[in-house]
């Protein structure tokens, strides 16, 4: 049905005056012996249109003003009565979906617990709303800084037979019955959809190299997959991933353009969504909003992986993961790192090249990769990135080290033999970012329905009480 979204008419002035048809749900509503006050919003706009009821004019069915319920409104735009913005005076409202006594989301305040029991239904609160307006916005800006900056959108394949990392925790694609007897694992595939082991993709960092090494500087924005049987707050099974590659760049332009394109997007989420960053700094994190501005304006500090570890060991703090040369960096070290001593973001530089992936550049120490993590405050790391090996002796003999299957990067180490350049790039975790943004502490509570172990369902069947948060 035609009508106009809420945003248009609460931020439209010249719309004051004119008769126009609004559609939404209804999130309160207020009555008395004259008039009748409903909330609607139709998730354009954090801020709800007040539709006005005037009793002597029509009669209000009931059922329009229970929490929940879709209704289309139709009458004339005027000032609101308080404040600024706009109302609706109401010539008429139709229910369009009635909602029954039992919606689980009510005026009272609930907890996050809760809401992740009903994924299909908490979009439709204040804090949920806003993070998905806000996870929108950094999506798009992200493509417009690429765009930008010449870098083409390449579209990598999800299933596929190389395991870019190395690390065993691909989920595995198959077509074959789960009861198929086999004397081996290899007849076992011969007879699948592709004729060998496949999986969902952890990464598009080999593919998205392959387009480097023809079109300068591209970049992949999609899903990854991951099988790893961590039950935390930053980890999903299923994720969002944003991996430029850049052609003829060492470490240095690559970590540069990580903080441009950070900065980039925190700026257009502090501009385009001011409602949205004032109430998660109200109810989430106080201080966000300055915190990110800190980010926009500070200069990314680089630390050497070989000085954060003496800075540890000399920390006053006792940490849970001891702390060692060749240890890899715990949560809790990122934390130390950026919220005690730099108090901003921080792209740590030169691991050891036994707890990095096979395909990172190997520094002349021999000892050290060309690798680099960029941590922030309140969530550690939220990009990984490296020069990659150009080298194509190197490369293999990093992959012998191993055991990796090299039949499956025939085409991966061929970019090495025909015109090999210096390259590289990184990987964002979108969620983790949308986290760090909005003040987020659970990364299941920015992403529509989380994947995580044993969590397959659309929403979980079991129910918890509601308390006030």
């Amino acid at each position: 049905m035609k009508h106009i979204d809420i945003a248009t008419v609460l931020q439209d002035k010249t719309l004051i005056g004119s008769r126009v048809t609004v559609c939404g749900w209804v999130r309160t509503s207020r009555d008395s012996s004259a008039v009748a006050f409903l909330e609607v919003t139709d998730g354009t706009s954090f801020s709800r249109l007040q539709v006005v009821v005037d009793k002597s004019k029509f009669a209000l069915d009931p059922e329009c003003a229970k929490c929940g319920a879709s209704v289309a409104a139709t009458g004339v735009v005027v000032k609101a009565f308080k404040g600024e913005g706009a109302e609706l005076n109401a010539e008429s409202v139709t229910l369009l979906g009635r909602c029954p006594n039992d919606y689980p989301i009510q005026k009272k305040r609930t907890t996050l617990d809760f809401l992740r029991t009903i994924p299909h239904l908490r979009l439709r609160t204040n804090t949920f709303s806003a993070v998905f307006r806000v996870r929108s916005v950094a999506a798009q800006a992200i493509h417009r800084y690429f765009h930008a900056n010449r870098f083409y959108y390449i579209h990598t394949p999800l299933i596929t037979a190389s395991d870019c990392e190395g690390a065993g925790e691909m989920f595995r694609v198959t077509t074959q019955p789960w009861d198929a007897k086999y004397e081996s694992e290899a007849a076992y595939y011969k007879d699948d959809f592709f004729g060998q082991k496949a999986g969902l993709s952890v990464s598009g960092q080999l593919e998205g190299e392959v387009a480097a090494m023809a079109l300068g500087r591209i970049y992949t924005f999609g899903p990854s997959f991951r099988a790893e049987n961590s039950n935390t707050t930053r980890h999903l099974a299923e994720f969002w991933h944003v991996e430029p590659e850049i052609a003829f760049a060492e470490l240095p332009e690559v970590m540069e353009i990580a903080e441009e394109m950070i900065k980039y997007v925190v700026r257009a989420v502090l501009e385009e969504c001011p409602a949205e960053m004032d109430f998660f700094e109200k109810f989430v994190e106080p201080g966000l909003k300055a915190k990110l501005q800190n980010i926009v304006e500070s200069k990314f500090a680089v630390l050497d992986y070989t000085d954060a570890i003496e800075l540890l060991k000399k920390a006053d703090v006792k940490f849970q993961f001891p702390v060692e040369w060749g240890c890899d960096l715990q949560t809790e070290h990122e934390k130390y790192i950026t919220e005690q001593v730099y108090k901003k973001p921080v792209f740590v530089v030169n691991y050891p090249k036994e707890i990095k992936s096979f395909y990172m550049k190997q520094n002349p120490d021999g000892k050290t990769v060309a690798a680099t993590d960029l941590l922030v405050p309140g969530i550690g790391e939220i990009i990984g990135g490296s020069e990659r090996e150009a080298d194509p002796e190197k490369l293999l003999a990093a992959m012998q080290a191993r055991n990796m299957d090299l039949a499956s990067y025939e085409q991966y180490l061929d970019l090495r033999k025909f015109g090999t350049a210096p390259h590289g790039g990184f990987g964002l975790g979108f969620d983790r970012f949308v986290m760090y943004v909005t003040g987020m502490e659970n990364i299941r509570d920015v992403v529509l329905f989380p994947r995580t172990v044993k969590n397959i369902r659309m929403s979980r069947m079991f129910k918890l009480a509601r308390a006030p948060c």
